[in-house]
């Protein structure tokens, strides 16, 4: 019994198609993070693009520069994470739980 390399083809295609379409729905997913209870407010879309940052009035008036700035940091790498776990679970879905590498 020999391989079917047209299955397997037509499998790729199913794949490829689905893999396109979880990229245009992580697209237009936004995540959202905040730190010092939420001062510092952050929100990245699902391609780990930072679209907003909101920092309270009150931070900047304080004047404490090295705080706003860390809190940032903070709440972008957390919404960042974020879309990256998502990603990563609706690609498991794709890849049957094998994570394939540079995929996502």
């Amino acid at each position: 019994m020999g391989f079917d390399y047209g299955n397997m083809m037509k499998q790729a295609k199913i794949m490829q198609k689905r893999l396109l379409e979880i990229q245009n729905e992580l697209k237009d997913m936004v995540f959202e993070a905040s730190a010092g209870g939420g001062a510092v407010k952050v929100k990245v879309n699902g391609e780990q693009e930072i679209i907003e940052v909101k920092i309270n009035k009150e931070m900047v008036s304080a004047g404490d520069l090295e705080m706003i700035e860390d809190m940032v940091m903070v709440a972008a790498n957390d919404a960042i994470k974020q879309s990256r776990d998502e990603a990563k679970s609706k690609m498991s879905g794709l890849t049957g739980g094998v994570n394939i590498p540079g995929l996502f």
